[in-house]
Protein backbone atom coordinates (compact mmCIF):
# COMPACT_ATOMS: atom_id res chain seq x y z
CA UNK A 1 0.00 0.00 0.00
CA UNK A 2 1.39 3.31 -1.12
CA UNK A 3 1.60 5.90 1.63
CA UNK A 4 0.90 9.45 0.39
CA UNK A 5 3.75 11.84 0.71
CA UNK A 6 3.62 14.68 3.16
CA UNK A 7 3.15 17.09 0.29
CA UNK A 8 0.16 15.06 -0.94
CA UNK A 9 -1.38 15.10 2.57
CA UNK A 10 -1.05 18.82 2.77
CA UNK A 11 -2.61 19.24 -0.67
CA UNK A 12 -5.49 16.95 0.26
CA UNK A 13 -6.09 18.73 3.58
CA UNK A 14 -6.08 22.11 1.87
CA UNK A 15 -8.57 20.86 -0.71
CA UNK A 16 -10.88 19.45 1.99
CA UNK A 17 -10.63 22.62 4.03
CA UNK A 18 -11.52 24.65 0.93
CA UNK A 19 -14.50 22.37 0.28
CA UNK A 20 -15.66 22.68 3.90
CA UNK A 21 -15.43 26.47 3.72
CA UNK A 22 -17.32 26.49 0.43
CA UNK A 23 -20.03 24.23 1.87
CA UNK A 24 -20.41 26.45 4.92
CA UNK A 25 -20.64 29.52 2.73
CA UNK A 26 -23.25 27.82 0.54
CA UNK A 27 -25.25 26.73 3.59
CA UNK A 28 -25.20 30.30 4.92
CA UNK A 29 -26.22 31.54 1.50
CA UNK A 30 -29.05 29.01 1.29
CA UNK A 31 -30.26 29.95 4.78
CA UNK A 32 -30.23 33.65 3.84
CA UNK A 33 -32.13 32.96 0.62
CA UNK A 34 -34.67 30.79 2.46
CA UNK A 35 -35.21 33.61 4.96
CA UNK A 36 -35.61 36.06 2.10
CA UNK A 37 -38.12 33.79 0.38
CA UNK A 38 -40.03 33.37 3.63
CA UNK A 39 -40.24 37.14 4.10
CA UNK A 40 -41.34 37.64 0.49
CA UNK A 41 -44.03 34.98 0.92
CA UNK A 42 -45.13 36.73 4.09
CA UNK A 43 -45.40 40.03 2.21
CA UNK A 44 -47.36 38.37 -0.59
CA UNK A 45 -49.64 36.79 1.97
CA UNK A 46 -50.60 40.09 3.60
CA UNK A 47 -54.27 40.98 3.31
CA UNK A 48 -56.98 42.76 5.27
CA UNK A 49 -57.41 39.84 7.68
CA UNK A 50 -53.81 39.73 8.92
CA UNK A 51 -52.47 43.28 8.47
CA UNK A 52 -53.53 46.90 8.11
CA UNK A 53 -53.99 46.43 4.36
CA UNK A 54 -57.39 47.85 3.35
CA UNK A 55 -59.81 45.39 1.72
CA UNK A 56 -59.62 47.42 -1.51
CA UNK A 57 -55.89 46.57 -1.76
CA UNK A 58 -56.28 42.83 -1.12
CA UNK A 59 -54.24 40.66 -3.54
CA UNK A 60 -56.00 38.23 -5.83
CA UNK A 61 -57.07 35.11 -4.00
CA UNK A 62 -57.01 36.73 -0.57
CA UNK A 63 -59.74 35.55 1.81
CA UNK A 64 -62.63 37.84 2.44
CA UNK A 65 -62.04 40.06 5.50
CA UNK A 66 -65.26 38.88 7.11
CA UNK A 67 -66.53 35.41 6.33
CA UNK A 68 -70.12 34.95 7.41
CA UNK A 69 -72.42 32.01 7.09
CA UNK A 70 -75.08 32.49 4.47
CA UNK A 71 -78.23 33.81 6.09
CA UNK A 72 -81.60 32.18 5.47
CA UNK A 73 -83.32 35.56 5.64
CA UNK A 74 -84.62 37.27 2.52
CA UNK A 75 -82.70 40.27 1.14
CA UNK A 76 -83.80 43.76 2.15
CA UNK A 77 -85.19 45.26 5.33
CA UNK A 78 -85.99 42.76 8.07
CA UNK A 79 -88.98 42.74 10.45
CA UNK A 80 -88.48 45.41 13.08
CA UNK A 81 -86.08 47.42 10.89
CA UNK A 82 -86.72 51.14 11.53
CA UNK A 83 -88.31 52.77 8.45
CA UNK A 84 -86.73 55.72 6.69
CA UNK A 85 -88.82 57.08 3.81
CA UNK A 86 -91.94 55.54 5.30
CA UNK A 87 -91.65 57.88 8.27
CA UNK A 88 -94.03 60.80 7.76
CA UNK A 89 -92.56 64.27 8.03
CA UNK A 90 -94.16 66.67 10.54
CA UNK A 91 -96.97 69.01 9.34
CA UNK A 92 -94.67 72.05 9.26
CA UNK A 93 -92.57 70.31 6.59
CA UNK A 94 -95.55 69.63 4.31
CA UNK A 95 -96.04 72.16 1.51
CA UNK A 96 -99.16 70.85 -0.24
CA UNK A 97 -102.00 68.63 0.91
CA UNK A 98 -104.40 66.93 -1.49
CA UNK A 99 -107.48 65.54 0.23
CA UNK A 100 -109.49 62.68 -1.20
CA UNK A 101 -112.89 62.62 0.52
CA UNK A 102 -115.64 60.08 -0.27
CA UNK A 103 -118.86 61.82 -1.42
CA UNK A 104 -121.31 58.98 -0.89
CA UNK A 105 -121.57 55.76 1.05
CA UNK A 106 -120.26 52.85 -1.00
CA UNK A 107 -122.92 50.63 0.61
CA UNK A 108 -126.17 52.63 0.58
CA UNK A 109 -125.17 55.58 -1.65
CA UNK A 110 -126.09 58.17 1.01
CA UNK A 111 -124.31 61.53 0.62
CA UNK A 112 -121.46 61.97 3.10
CA UNK A 113 -120.42 65.24 4.82
CA UNK A 114 -117.36 67.03 3.47
CA UNK A 115 -115.84 67.57 6.93
CA UNK A 116 -114.80 64.81 9.33
CA UNK A 117 -117.27 63.92 12.04
CA UNK A 118 -116.69 62.54 15.51
CA UNK A 119 -116.05 58.84 15.28
CA UNK A 120 -114.49 58.99 11.80
CA UNK A 121 -111.12 57.22 11.59
CA UNK A 122 -107.94 59.13 10.87
CA UNK A 123 -107.16 59.53 7.16
CA UNK A 124 -104.58 57.33 5.52
CA UNK A 125 -101.50 59.37 4.62
CA UNK A 126 -98.84 59.13 1.96
CA UNK A 127 -96.08 61.66 1.34
CA UNK A 128 -94.04 62.19 -1.82
CA UNK A 129 -90.78 64.12 -1.54
CA UNK A 130 -89.60 66.13 -4.54
CA UNK A 131 -86.80 68.61 -5.14
CA UNK A 132 -87.92 71.78 -6.94
CA UNK A 133 -85.55 73.51 -9.36
CA UNK A 134 -82.87 75.01 -7.10
CA UNK A 135 -82.16 78.62 -8.01
CA UNK A 136 -80.14 80.65 -5.56
CA UNK A 137 -81.58 83.88 -4.23
CA UNK A 138 -79.67 86.79 -5.81
CA UNK A 139 -79.70 90.23 -4.19
CA UNK A 140 -78.47 93.15 -6.25
CA UNK A 141 -77.38 96.43 -4.66
CA UNK A 142 -77.52 99.51 -6.91
CA UNK A 143 -75.91 102.85 -6.31
CA UNK A 144 -77.93 105.38 -8.29
CA UNK A 145 -76.84 108.83 -9.49
CA UNK A 146 -78.88 111.99 -10.07
CA UNK A 147 -78.07 115.16 -12.02
CA UNK A 148 -78.93 118.45 -10.35
CA UNK A 149 -81.39 120.40 -12.56
CA UNK A 150 -79.97 123.67 -11.23
CA UNK A 151 -76.18 123.35 -11.50
CA UNK A 152 -75.85 120.11 -13.45
CA UNK A 153 -73.73 118.38 -10.77
CA UNK A 154 -74.06 114.60 -10.65
CA UNK A 155 -74.57 113.19 -7.16
CA UNK A 156 -74.02 109.45 -6.77
CA UNK A 157 -75.23 107.31 -3.84
CA UNK A 158 -72.64 104.65 -3.10
CA UNK A 159 -73.61 101.15 -2.01
CA UNK A 160 -72.62 100.72 1.68
CA UNK A 161 -69.19 99.15 1.89
CA UNK A 162 -70.28 96.38 4.29
CA UNK A 163 -72.74 95.11 1.64
CA UNK A 164 -70.17 94.60 -1.12
CA UNK A 165 -67.54 92.72 0.86
CA UNK A 166 -68.96 89.26 0.14
CA UNK A 167 -70.29 88.07 -3.21
CA UNK A 168 -71.41 84.71 -1.79
CA UNK A 169 -73.85 84.54 1.13
CA UNK A 170 -73.16 82.59 4.34
CA UNK A 171 -75.51 79.70 3.55
CA UNK A 172 -73.99 79.02 0.13
CA UNK A 173 -70.49 79.51 1.55
CA UNK A 174 -71.21 76.93 4.25
CA UNK A 175 -72.77 74.54 1.73
CA UNK A 176 -69.82 74.57 -0.67
CA UNK A 177 -67.38 74.00 2.20
CA UNK A 178 -69.66 71.24 3.51
CA UNK A 179 -69.24 69.39 0.21
CA UNK A 180 -65.46 69.51 0.64
CA UNK A 181 -65.18 68.78 4.35
CA UNK A 182 -67.95 66.20 4.69
CA UNK A 183 -67.77 64.43 1.34
CA UNK A 184 -64.28 65.21 0.03
CA UNK A 185 -65.53 66.84 -3.18
CA UNK A 186 -62.78 68.50 -5.22
CA UNK A 187 -62.71 72.25 -5.86
CA UNK A 188 -63.46 71.79 -9.57
CA UNK A 189 -66.41 69.55 -8.75
CA UNK A 190 -67.70 72.12 -6.24
CA UNK A 191 -67.39 74.80 -8.92
CA UNK A 192 -69.53 72.66 -11.24
CA UNK A 193 -72.09 71.79 -8.54
CA UNK A 194 -72.53 75.46 -7.69
CA UNK A 195 -73.26 76.33 -11.31
CA UNK A 196 -75.31 73.28 -12.34
CA UNK A 197 -77.27 72.54 -9.16
CA UNK A 198 -77.62 75.99 -7.59
CA UNK A 199 -77.45 78.14 -10.77
CA UNK A 200 -74.72 80.14 -9.00
CA UNK A 201 -71.59 80.30 -11.18
CA UNK A 202 -68.45 80.87 -9.13
CA UNK A 203 -64.79 80.83 -10.09
CA UNK A 204 -62.39 78.13 -8.97
CA UNK A 205 -60.45 80.72 -7.01
CA UNK A 206 -63.65 81.77 -5.26
CA UNK A 207 -64.16 78.20 -4.04
CA UNK A 208 -60.64 78.24 -2.54
CA UNK A 209 -61.22 81.68 -0.98
CA UNK A 210 -64.50 80.55 0.59
CA UNK A 211 -62.74 77.54 2.10
CA UNK A 212 -60.19 79.84 3.71
CA UNK A 213 -62.97 82.05 5.07
CA UNK A 214 -64.65 79.02 6.62
CA UNK A 215 -61.28 77.92 7.98
CA UNK A 216 -60.84 81.28 9.70
CA UNK A 217 -64.37 81.04 11.10
CA UNK A 218 -63.60 77.63 12.66
CA UNK A 219 -60.43 78.55 14.58
CA UNK A 220 -62.24 78.81 17.93
CA UNK A 221 -64.33 75.61 17.65
CA UNK A 222 -61.25 73.69 16.54
CA UNK A 223 -59.39 74.83 19.64
CA UNK A 224 -62.47 74.03 21.72
CA UNK A 225 -62.45 70.46 20.41
CA UNK A 226 -58.70 70.10 21.04
CA UNK A 227 -59.13 71.21 24.63
CA UNK A 228 -62.02 68.79 25.12
CA UNK A 229 -60.14 65.70 23.90
CA UNK A 230 -57.01 66.65 25.84
CA UNK A 231 -58.92 66.87 29.13
CA UNK A 232 -61.19 63.87 28.51
CA UNK A 233 -60.88 60.94 30.93
CA UNK A 234 -61.04 58.45 28.03
CA UNK A 235 -59.93 59.18 24.48
CA UNK A 236 -59.13 57.33 21.26
CA UNK A 237 -56.23 58.33 19.00
CA UNK A 238 -55.02 57.35 15.55
CA UNK A 239 -52.98 58.80 12.71
CA UNK A 240 -52.87 58.46 8.94
CA UNK A 241 -50.62 59.80 6.24
CA UNK A 242 -51.32 63.09 4.45
CA UNK A 243 -49.52 65.18 1.84
CA UNK A 244 -48.60 68.86 1.72
CA UNK A 245 -47.29 69.90 -1.69
CA UNK A 246 -46.26 66.28 -2.27
CA UNK A 247 -44.35 66.04 1.02
CA UNK A 248 -45.39 63.33 3.46
CA UNK A 249 -46.97 64.53 6.69
CA UNK A 250 -49.47 63.08 9.15
CA UNK A 251 -53.08 63.71 10.05
CA UNK A 252 -53.61 62.97 13.75
CA UNK A 253 -57.05 62.46 15.27
CA UNK A 254 -58.42 62.01 18.77
CA UNK A 255 -61.98 61.35 19.87
CA UNK A 256 -63.80 61.42 23.19
CA UNK A 257 -67.49 61.40 24.09
CA UNK A 258 -69.24 63.60 21.50
CA UNK A 259 -66.13 65.35 20.20
CA UNK A 260 -63.36 64.74 17.64
CA UNK A 261 -60.26 66.83 16.90
CA UNK A 262 -57.82 66.60 13.99
CA UNK A 263 -54.34 68.08 13.53
CA UNK A 264 -52.00 67.84 10.53
CA UNK A 265 -48.33 67.73 11.54
CA UNK A 266 -45.06 67.12 9.74
CA UNK A 267 -44.00 64.32 12.09
CA UNK A 268 -45.41 60.96 13.15
CA UNK A 269 -43.38 60.97 16.35
CA UNK A 270 -43.74 62.55 19.78
CA UNK A 271 -44.02 66.11 18.45
CA UNK A 272 -46.97 65.12 16.28
CA UNK A 273 -48.77 63.46 19.19
CA UNK A 274 -48.03 66.49 21.38
CA UNK A 275 -49.60 68.77 18.79
CA UNK A 276 -52.79 66.75 19.18
CA UNK A 277 -52.93 65.82 22.88
CA UNK A 278 -50.42 68.16 24.50
CA UNK A 279 -47.08 67.43 26.07
CA UNK A 280 -48.66 65.67 29.06
CA UNK A 281 -51.39 63.22 28.11
CA UNK A 282 -54.28 63.05 30.55
CA UNK A 283 -56.65 60.12 31.08
CA UNK A 284 -56.88 56.68 29.43
CA UNK A 285 -55.67 56.48 25.83
CA UNK A 286 -57.06 53.85 23.44
CA UNK A 287 -54.81 53.27 20.43
CA UNK A 288 -52.87 50.81 18.36
CA UNK A 289 -49.32 49.78 19.33
CA UNK A 290 -47.42 52.45 17.38
CA UNK A 291 -44.25 53.14 19.38
CA UNK A 292 -44.98 56.85 19.95
CA UNK A 293 -47.86 55.94 22.27
CA UNK A 294 -45.40 54.22 24.64
CA UNK A 295 -44.79 57.56 26.34
CA UNK A 296 -48.15 56.91 28.04
CA UNK A 297 -47.81 54.46 30.97
CA UNK A 298 -49.25 51.05 30.13
CA UNK A 299 -51.74 51.21 33.01
CA UNK A 300 -53.25 54.32 31.34
CA UNK A 301 -53.58 52.68 27.95
CA UNK A 302 -55.91 50.32 26.14
CA UNK A 303 -54.38 48.67 23.10
CA UNK A 304 -56.64 47.54 20.28
CA UNK A 305 -57.81 43.93 20.24
CA UNK A 306 -58.85 44.19 16.59
CA UNK A 307 -55.19 44.74 15.72
CA UNK A 308 -54.25 41.77 17.91
CA UNK A 309 -56.72 39.60 16.02
CA UNK A 310 -55.04 40.50 12.73
CA UNK A 311 -51.61 39.83 14.23
CA UNK A 312 -52.61 36.36 15.44
CA UNK A 313 -54.12 35.61 12.03
CA UNK A 314 -50.85 36.69 10.44
CA UNK A 315 -48.96 34.19 12.64
CA UNK A 316 -51.35 31.45 11.49
CA UNK A 317 -50.97 32.38 7.82
CA UNK A 318 -47.16 32.48 7.89
CA UNK A 319 -46.94 29.03 9.51
CA UNK A 320 -43.75 27.87 11.16
CA UNK A 321 -42.91 26.31 14.52
CA UNK A 322 -45.01 28.82 16.51
CA UNK A 323 -48.21 28.57 14.49
CA UNK A 324 -50.01 27.29 17.61
CA UNK A 325 -49.55 30.77 19.14
CA UNK A 326 -51.70 32.21 16.37
CA UNK A 327 -54.42 29.57 16.75
CA UNK A 328 -54.61 29.93 20.53
CA UNK A 329 -54.51 33.71 20.25
CA UNK A 330 -57.51 33.72 17.90
CA UNK A 331 -59.43 31.57 20.38
CA UNK A 332 -58.68 34.05 23.16
CA UNK A 333 -59.73 37.00 20.97
CA UNK A 334 -63.02 35.26 20.25
CA UNK A 335 -63.69 34.78 23.97
CA UNK A 336 -62.82 38.42 24.72
CA UNK A 337 -65.22 39.79 22.12
CA UNK A 338 -67.97 37.36 23.11
CA UNK A 339 -67.76 38.55 26.72
CA UNK A 340 -67.58 42.22 25.70
CA UNK A 341 -70.60 41.99 23.39
CA UNK A 342 -72.53 40.32 26.17
CA UNK A 343 -71.67 43.23 28.44
CA UNK A 344 -72.65 45.76 25.78
CA UNK A 345 -75.98 44.05 25.22
CA UNK A 346 -76.74 44.13 28.93
CA UNK A 347 -76.56 40.37 29.34
CA UNK A 348 -73.95 40.67 32.09
CA UNK A 349 -72.75 43.25 34.60
CA UNK A 350 -69.22 44.61 34.83
CA UNK A 351 -68.54 42.31 37.78
CA UNK A 352 -69.69 39.35 35.70
CA UNK A 353 -67.50 40.57 32.83
CA UNK A 354 -64.47 40.52 35.14
CA UNK A 355 -65.39 37.01 36.30
CA UNK A 356 -65.77 35.73 32.73
CA UNK A 357 -62.48 37.18 31.58
CA UNK A 358 -60.49 36.09 34.65
CA UNK A 359 -59.41 32.73 33.14
CA UNK A 360 -58.86 34.42 29.76
CA UNK A 361 -56.39 36.85 31.31
CA UNK A 362 -54.35 33.94 32.67
CA UNK A 363 -54.53 32.06 29.37
CA UNK A 364 -53.31 35.10 27.46
CA UNK A 365 -50.40 35.65 29.84
CA UNK A 366 -49.37 31.98 29.53
CA UNK A 367 -49.63 32.11 25.73
CA UNK A 368 -47.47 35.23 25.44
CA UNK A 369 -44.87 33.83 27.81
CA UNK A 370 -44.73 30.61 25.80
CA UNK A 371 -44.49 32.47 22.51
CA UNK A 372 -41.73 34.75 23.84
CA UNK A 373 -39.52 31.70 24.39
CA UNK A 374 -40.42 29.87 21.16
CA UNK A 375 -38.25 29.06 18.16
CA UNK A 376 -39.74 31.60 15.75
CA UNK A 377 -37.84 34.88 16.12
CA UNK A 378 -40.68 37.00 14.71
CA UNK A 379 -43.25 35.49 17.06
CA UNK A 380 -40.81 35.80 19.98
CA UNK A 381 -40.46 39.53 19.34
CA UNK A 382 -44.22 40.00 18.94
CA UNK A 383 -45.03 38.19 22.19
CA UNK A 384 -42.30 40.01 24.09
CA UNK A 385 -43.66 43.37 22.92
CA UNK A 386 -47.20 42.47 24.00
CA UNK A 387 -45.96 41.25 27.36
CA UNK A 388 -44.51 44.71 28.00
CA UNK A 389 -48.01 46.13 27.44
CA UNK A 390 -49.90 43.26 29.08
CA UNK A 391 -51.71 45.47 31.58
CA UNK A 392 -52.98 47.61 28.67
CA UNK A 393 -54.84 44.61 27.28
CA UNK A 394 -57.41 44.65 30.06
CA UNK A 395 -58.07 48.31 30.90
CA UNK A 396 -61.55 48.04 29.37
CA UNK A 397 -62.56 45.37 31.89
CA UNK A 398 -62.55 47.66 34.91
CA UNK A 399 -62.77 51.20 33.49
CA UNK A 400 -66.07 52.74 32.46
CA UNK A 401 -66.11 54.22 28.96
CA UNK A 402 -63.10 52.24 27.72
CA UNK A 403 -63.57 49.87 24.76
CA UNK A 404 -61.35 46.94 23.79
CA UNK A 405 -60.80 48.28 20.26
CA UNK A 406 -59.87 51.55 18.61
CA UNK A 407 -62.58 51.13 16.01
CA UNK A 408 -64.25 54.42 16.98
CA UNK A 409 -61.27 56.52 15.89
CA UNK A 410 -60.54 54.38 12.87
CA UNK A 411 -64.10 54.91 11.62
CA UNK A 412 -63.82 58.66 12.20
CA UNK A 413 -60.48 58.94 10.40
CA UNK A 414 -61.82 56.95 7.46
CA UNK A 415 -63.45 60.07 6.01
CA UNK A 416 -60.04 61.75 5.93
CA UNK A 417 -58.48 58.69 4.29
CA UNK A 418 -61.03 58.75 1.47
CA UNK A 419 -60.50 62.50 1.04
CA UNK A 420 -56.73 61.94 0.80
CA UNK A 421 -57.15 59.21 -1.81
CA UNK A 422 -59.21 61.54 -4.00
CA UNK A 423 -57.30 64.78 -3.50
CA UNK A 424 -53.72 63.58 -2.74
CA UNK A 425 -53.58 65.98 0.21
CA UNK A 426 -53.12 69.76 0.17
CA UNK A 427 -50.76 72.19 -1.52
CA UNK A 428 -50.33 74.72 1.28
CA UNK A 429 -50.29 75.09 5.04
CA UNK A 430 -53.53 77.07 4.87
CA UNK A 431 -55.12 74.15 3.01
CA UNK A 432 -54.02 71.79 5.77
CA UNK A 433 -55.54 74.11 8.39
CA UNK A 434 -58.86 74.03 6.52
CA UNK A 435 -58.78 70.22 6.40
CA UNK A 436 -58.13 69.76 10.12
CA UNK A 437 -60.72 72.37 11.14
CA UNK A 438 -63.53 71.32 8.81
CA UNK A 439 -63.01 67.61 9.64
CA UNK A 440 -63.12 68.44 13.35
CA UNK A 441 -66.45 70.25 13.03
CA UNK A 442 -67.99 67.76 10.60
CA UNK A 443 -67.14 64.64 12.61
CA UNK A 444 -68.02 66.25 15.94
CA UNK A 445 -71.45 67.36 14.72
CA UNK A 446 -72.06 63.93 13.23
CA UNK A 447 -71.17 62.30 16.55
CA UNK A 448 -73.63 64.65 18.25
CA UNK A 449 -76.26 63.83 15.58
CA UNK A 450 -76.68 67.52 14.84
CA UNK A 451 -76.77 69.44 11.57
CA UNK A 452 -73.31 70.15 10.16
CA UNK A 453 -74.58 72.66 7.61
CA UNK A 454 -76.50 74.80 10.11
CA UNK A 455 -73.46 75.09 12.33
CA UNK A 456 -71.19 76.07 9.44
CA UNK A 457 -73.66 78.75 8.38
CA UNK A 458 -73.86 80.22 11.88
CA UNK A 459 -70.05 80.17 12.13
CA UNK A 460 -69.70 82.07 8.85
CA UNK A 461 -72.31 84.64 9.90
CA UNK A 462 -70.54 85.16 13.24
CA UNK A 463 -67.19 85.54 11.50
CA UNK A 464 -68.52 88.12 9.04
CA UNK A 465 -70.24 90.16 11.72
CA UNK A 466 -67.41 90.01 14.24
CA UNK A 467 -69.44 87.98 16.73
CA UNK A 468 -68.19 85.01 18.80
CA UNK A 469 -68.44 81.70 17.01
CA UNK A 470 -71.22 79.43 18.32
CA UNK A 471 -70.12 76.73 20.74
CA UNK A 472 -69.25 73.42 19.14
CA UNK A 473 -69.84 71.46 22.35
CA UNK A 474 -72.87 71.60 24.63
CA UNK A 475 -72.54 74.12 27.43
CA UNK A 476 -72.55 72.27 30.76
Amino acid sequence: MEVPSCAGCRERDARLAEQDARIKAQEARIAALEEQVRKLKELLGRNASNSSTPPSANPLGAPKPVIKKKSKRKPGGQPGHPPRLKQLLPPERVNDIHRFVPRKCEKCQTALPAEAQSGDPEPSRFQCIELPPVVTHVTEYQGHARTCPCCGHVTRMAVPQELIVHRVGPRLTATLSYFAGCHGVSKRAIEEISEVVFAAPVALGTVANLEQEVSAALVTPHQEALTAVRTAQVKHADETSWKQAGTLCWLWGAAAAGVVAFVIHAKRGATGLAALLGTKIHGVLCSDRWCVYRQVPAEWRQICWAHLKRDFQKIVDRGGPSVHVGHEGLKIVKKVFAAWHGFQDGRCTREQLETKLGPVVGAMSHLLTTGASGRDATVRKFCANILELEVALWTFVTNEGVEPTNNLMERLVRRAVLWRKRSFGCWSKSGCRFVERILTVVQTRRLQQKSVLDYLQHAVVAHRTGQPCPKLLPVE
